[in-house]
């Protein structure tokens, strides 16, 4: 009798594996809840500060009202929003390619706004496209640090953990560039980006002799571009209509900034001695309205300077945050923006791959570096120079910049494979990157 093979029945429950499955990095995808938290609590603290800052735009959003001023924020936090959900769920390791359209359309941009662009305070900023204001130095700041990150990344020495000289000279050459095309608009700029570089190259592995170097050539450029910056303009800056003259000792934009440095400078007596005029008047009202805040503060809505003080609700925003909730708001904002940086520094030290790691750590300088300045200028520890307070400040242009590079950190954090990750992510992130970005990460942590 033949031996007959018992084939067990066919389970038709189980659905038949047509689809390979997602890699683990795409199916564990999830973004980091500390950058998230912070971003939304930003956004909360810009929707009440900027309704309190804005007394004096009251007037002409007519029948919006007093209202008009928020809603008009609130859309274009709206847009930011919708952006850094967009760019967060698409994959860092795509970023190459559009790195450069908006490094090309950064500087082109800019170059506009040098010739033909409206002048405010003294000097071209801005643009207007379909009503919009667009300040081109934002989107230039971040064009310049994600460049650096792809710059540093493909000149990433795999044996040594450091970048190759061409990598640091191209970043350096990035920086002296995109600086004289800043210049005219503040000296703050240009060392706001030499200072998200230098830290850039820090994470990068740059060794500490190079970065003497850098150091050494970024002081010669300041003092050229501080020597050389000069220049009139075609219309007098204001401030509500008033006309603003600060350099009457040096003439040209270099003069504006000695000015502004030897009033900060003073002559050795209090502040509140000072009589108040054109030139001074911001910052003199800047310090009222924080030593009317005291510690608590006078409550949302309650603010006495916001009436009087020119760019309350921009470059001097900050003074009006501590106006209403006192000592205590202000150090909640300043401890964000620091969670910000630690955060983003504990996701780059365990990133694998150097270009995710230069990615979240140049957005996170990017932001934190510009909010301290203000915070520094609008307290008195800096020389008066017109920087918003990102994501709070209002203006269309930050909000938007800002969003992105929350944006750009999130991706890393979603699908960047970090230290202490399965073999086959590690494996995929490598293979979904081209080949010279695929660099080891010299700070990831063992």
């Amino acid at each position: 009798m033949e031996n007959f093979e018992i084939i067990p029945p066919v389970d038709m429950s189980q659905p038949a594996a047509t689809k390979p499955a997602k890699s683990e990095i795409e199916a564990n995808a999830r973004s980091d809840k500390h950058i998230w938290g912070i971003y939304i609590m930003l956004c909360l603290i810009s929707l009440i500060e900027l309704y309190s800052a804005s007394s004096r735009e009251v007037n002409v959003h007519g029948v919006l009202g007093v209202f008009g001023p928020l809603v008009r924020h609130v859309g274009l936090l709206v847009i930011g929003l919708g952006l850094m959900l967009y760019i967060q769920r698409v994959p860092y390791q795509k970023f190459e390619k559009p790195i450069w359209v908006l490094v090309i359309a950064s500087i082109g941009m800019m170059l506009y706004v040098l010739f033909c662009g409206e002048i405010v305070n003294g000097a071209r900023r801005s643009f207007n496209l379909m009503g919009i204001t667009i300040q081109p130095s934002e989107f230039l700041k971040l064009s310049a640090a994600l460049v650096i990150a792809l710059i540093m990344s493909k000149n990433h020495n795999k044996h040594t953990a450091g970048v190759y000289n061409r990598g640091v000279i191209m970043s350096a050459m990035i920086v002296a560039v995109f600086g004289g095309l800043l210049i005219k608009q503040g000296l703050t700029n240009t060392l706001l980006l030499m200072a998200i570089s230098m830290s850039m190259m820090i994470v990068g592995g740059v060794e500490w002799r190079k970065l003497i170097v850098v150091g050494v050539v970024y002081a010669m450029l300041a003092g050229i571009f501080l020597i050389f910056g000069s220049g009139r303009e075609s219309a007098p800056a204001t401030v509500d209509g008033a006309p603003v003259v600060e350099a009457t000792q040096t003439e040209g934009r270099h003069g504006t900034w000695y000015n502004r440095i030897m009033r900060h400078r003073g002559d050795g007596r209090p502040k509140y001695e000072y009589d108040i005029n054109a030139e001074n008047r911001q910052e003199m009202y800047a310090y009222m309205a924080q030593a009317n805040g005291g510690v608590f503060g006078v409550m949302p809505g309650n603010s006495r300077e916001t009436a009087r003080l020119p760019l309350a609700f921009s470059d001097y925003i900050y003074a009006i945050v501590i106006e209403d909730t006192g000592l205590v708001g202000g150090i909640v904002v300043l401890v964000l923006y620091l969670w910000l940086l630690a955060r983003a520094s504990s996701i780059a030290s365990r990133c694998q791959r150097v270009f995710s790691a230069l990615l979240v750590i140049g957005m996170a300088v990017m932001i934190v570096y510009q909010a301290l300045f203000h915070m520094a200028i609008v307290s008195g520890l800096a020389p008066v120079s017109g920087q918003p307070l990102p994501l709070i400040s209002k203006g269309g242009s930050s909000i938007i910049v800002t969003s992105i590079a929350f944006g750009v950190m999130l991706s890393v954090s979603r699908h960047a494979a970090l230290n202490g990750a399965k073999r086959q992510e590690v494996k995929a992130e490598m293979e979904s990157l081209p080949e010279n970005l695929r660099g080891e990460n010299p700070t990831m942590m063992q």
